[in-house]
This record gives C-alpha cells, structure tokens and sequence, in this order.
C-alpha cells in the first residue's frame, strides 16, 4: 500500500439521484412501488433523505469536505406531474438548488433521467409506448431551456441496461415484469432516447448562446468471468451475458450510425460477475460488500478500457463507483484500491464521482445497504461524517493518497463469500 499523486486534471465528486434523497414526490413509479410494499425495509422515497430539507446543510457538508463536482438528478414526476404540463414552481427549485451549489464552488453533472417515471407515464407503458421518445425529449427540452445556463455538463439517461433487466427481466424495479422482449426493446428505445437528446441539447445551447455543453449517458459495466472455466456452457454463457448486458448497448449509444453521441466517457462501475447461466453469480472466496457484490478494483480499468477502446478521444468520467458497507469498515480500503487501479492505468479518467455523498434510499434496499460518505439517521435525519468521509476529504486535499493514509486503508478487513 503506496502513496499515490492524483493527475493534474483529475478530480473526485459525489453522486446522487432525485428519488433516492430528495423526498416530496408522490406522483413517481417508486412511491408507487412503495405502497406495493416492495421496499425491503419498507422506507418511504417520499421522505427519502429529505433532501430537499436539509439543502443548505448538505451543501454546506460537500463544501466543507472540498467536493467541487456533483452529480444530481431531475424527477421527471416532479417536473411534469401531468403529461403535457410542466411545472414552472419545480423547474424554479431546482435553479435554486444549482445556484446554490455554484455558490459553494460546485459545478453539476445534471441527470436527465434516473430510473424514475411519473405514474402517467408509467400506467401508458413506460418506454414502450409508441411516442414514449418523444415524451422524454419534450422534458428533456423543457429541463435544458429551463437550467442551460447554469449547467453545462448532462446525463442524458442512467443505466438503461439495469432499468430494463430488473424493470422486464425479474430483477425487481417496476413494473415488475418477465419479458425479455419488452427488455430489449427498452433498451433499444432508451438508445435512441439517448442519442437524439445528445442532439437536441447540443442544439439548445447553440440556439441560446451558451457554452458548448458536454453530454453522454452513465453505463453500467462489469466484468463478466464464467464460473468455471473448464465449463463450456459458463464460457458461452460469459460472453452471451457481456454482448447483452454491455457491449451491444454501448457501441449503438455512443457511435449509432452517425455517431459519436458522447463528449464523455460515463462509467458506472461497482462488481464483477461470475456467470454459469444468463444471470448474476459471485465466485467462491471472493470480497464481497454487504450486498455479496464481489470487490473487484482491476474491474474498473478493464471496463474503462473497453469503453475506450470505442472512443479513445474522450475523455473517461466515473459517474459512479461506491460499496455497500453499512459499519463502514472496508470503505477506505476500496476507495484506495479502486483509485490507485484508475491512477495507475494510464487512462484519461478526469473525472470520479463517488456514489454516494449520504446515504441513500437504496432502491428496493431502501435504508439497508448503506453506500455514503456521511452516515443518515432515518428518524432524526441527522447527517454525520463518516471515517471514509474524513478519508475522502483528505484524498481531495491532498490531491492523492498519502502513505499514512495507505496504511489506514490497508488495515481494514473485506468480508469474504
């Protein structure tokens, strides 16, 4: 365990998204999802973190631990509650939240869609409706028209492969289908979703005269390794789930046919996955996190690799990369790892957000896998820093890891499966 300098154009943020903290949202799939009591520990998305009650303290929290770059979310529930009307009051919020943020020295990454449908959306089919493109664009304008002067740096959508398997594949996200032909769709309509916002945005910021945005979309990758490799069926069912899962998605998102549709590379990157069939699986004896996810840090080069690889001209951003550590026992020991593999690989990674700044409300997890920087009582709602909070504001400090800092990380233990 070595001291490592950062790149000079590298630097560590935070991540987030709008149903996962901000609260006061009653009109979204996910409150809906709630009332089905399909949350594990039946926590509330319309509480949430209360995020939207605390703004000036986790502002002021970010500011303190030297985090400059922030990745936040939109709630398209929020922001049309009804289809075709638009909400003036909550486009105004959220300029209130930005401009807040850039007060405190705070630039955003903004997220156009994570996960979150309003209901009206939801009960028309989602992503399956016959002009579900052009209802997500014509948000999409309004957000971009509403905040493009303050915001330069977008996501157009969040890991559409992981909103189609869990969403149409059982993994448990509404609405709760099997349907690996409604999977695939969906992640063919969220490609063009993604690829004619890229458009549009870029044509927005010309048309008003403002800078040049930066746009891409955050994908989820693993690294897919079969269980055995002696078994031929594991082998084929490795790069079946790879092609699928990944590779197929990022080469029609980013290039198309009249590509590229990216001025980042955005990666979110948590696991690595051991395959014996079309599904997940963790090889014995592995690290694992609090949620069996294998740790796996040289996973996060060999994804920035292969995304590379499709557009070696951009530059990479980590628009996620966190663990689920509910003691915080293991948290500093992964982020050295997971950092000293991206200083070390000669990528140009220039950008890592880590998820998450608070902990969240984590999905159908709810409170139970806990991934923050800063530990949330959900009955008090009382914010306090954890040791890998304190770790991290140290590591933006002193541009790197120092070797005292090393040492702390490596006498942490990981859990092993």
């Amino acid at each position: 365990m070595k001291a490592i300098r950062f790149p000079e154009n590298f630097a560590l943020g935070a991540a987030s998204a709008a149903t996962q903290i901000d609260g006061d949202c009653r009109e979204s799939n996910w409150y809906d999802w709630y009332l089905k009591g399909r949350i594990k520990d039946n926590s509330n998305p319309d509480i949430a973190t209360d995020h939207r009650g605390h703004l000036e303290e986790d502002t002021r929290l970010m500011d303190e631990m030297g985090i400059r770059h922030y990745r936040f979310g939109l709630e398209w529930a929020r922001l049309e509650p009804r289809e075709g009307e638009f909400s003036e009051e909550e486009l105004q919020k959220v300029r209130q939240e930005i401009t807040l943020l850039r007060q405190n020295g705070i630039e955003v990454l903004l997220t156009l869609h994570h996960f979150s449908n309003p209901m009206w959306f939801e009960r028309q089919g989602g992503f399956l409706h016959p002009r579900a493109v052009e209802r997500y664009l014509a948000m999409v304008e309004y957000a971009v028209r509403g905040l493009g002067d303050l915001v330069s740096e977008y996501v157009t959508v969040n890991e559409p492969n992981v909103y189609a398997f869990c969403g149409y594949l059982g993994g448990g996200f509404p609405p709760g289908e099997f349907n690996p032909l409604h999977a695939l769709r969906i992640m063919k309509v969220l490609g063009e979703c993604h690829r004619r916002a890229y458009r549009l945005i870029h044509t927005i910021h010309a048309e008003m005269g403002w800078p040049e945005p930066k746009v891409g979309f955050a994908a989820h990758m693993r690294v897919f390794t079969p269980y055995s490799a002696r078994n031929l069926w594991h082998r084929l069912a490795c790069r079946i789930s790879e092609y699928l899962f990944q590779t197929r998605i990022n080469k029609t998102y980013l290039l198309g046919k009249e590509g590229p549709y990216a001025d980042f590379l955005g990666l979110n990157y948590y696991a690595r996955t051991a395959t014996s069939g079309l599904g997940d699986g963790t090889l014995p004896g592995v690290a694992v996190n609090d949620l069996g996810w294998e740790i796996y840090p040289d996973g996060i080069v060999e994804c920035c690799r292969k995304l590379h690889a499709l557009l070696p001209q951009l530059p990479i951003y980590i628009t996620e990369n966190g663990t689920a550590d509910n003691h915080d026992s293991f948290r500093r020991r992964y982020l050295y790892e997971h950092l000293k593999a991206l200083t070390e690989s000669g990528l140009p990674v220039t950008r890592y957000y880590h998820w998450c700044f608070v902990d969240n409300f984590e999905w159908l997890e709810g409170f139970t896998a806990r991934f923050g920087l800063i530990h949330f009582d959900p009955v008090t709602h009382r914010r306090t820093v954890k040791k890998s909070g304190e770790f991290y504001a140290r590591m933006i400090a002193e541009h790197g890891i120092t070797e005292q800092m090393a040492r702390e990380a490596a006498g942490e233990e990981y859990h092993y499966g």
